[in-house]
């Protein structure tokens, strides 16, 4: 079984960066598609961003432009480069794995996910 644990958040002004990293354990990641999600105070968790194992990058509307998802297979890593952040963009993020190998990205197929890494960012 996998297990992710992320980290790099913070506290941020609006229009700073961050950058997040999920690093994996338990099994090799590099043949499964990975996604970063968010959850806000009193809100559902949401998708932001996922690579499928051949690099096919999907974005949510909202993040479109200014988050950039990556993965390094050799170190069994996932990140997500977040520039231009905003107000609305703080959340505690996830990471998270699909269940099944060399497969698109599929959001109600993500599982195990890390304890999150908050995320705020001030006006």
């Amino acid at each position: 079984q996998v297990q992710l644990v992320e980290s790099g958040g913070g506290l941020v002004q609006a229009g700073g960066s961050l950058r997040l990293s999920c690093a994996a354990s338990g099994r090799t990641v590099s043949s499964y598609a990975m996604g970063w999600f968010r959850q806000a105070p009193g809100k559902e968790r949401e998708f932001v961003a996922g690579v499928t194992w051949s690099d096919i990058k999907k974005y949510a509307d909202s993040v479109k432009g200014r988050f950039t998802i990556s993965r390094d297979n050799a170190k069994n890593m996932v990140y997500l480069q977040m520039n231009s952040l905003k107000p609305e963009d703080t959340a505690v993020y996830f990471c998270a794995t699909d269940t099944r190998p060399w497969g698109p990205i599929v959001v109600a197929r993500f599982e195990s996910w890390g304890q999150g890494t908050q995320v705020t960012v001030s006006s």
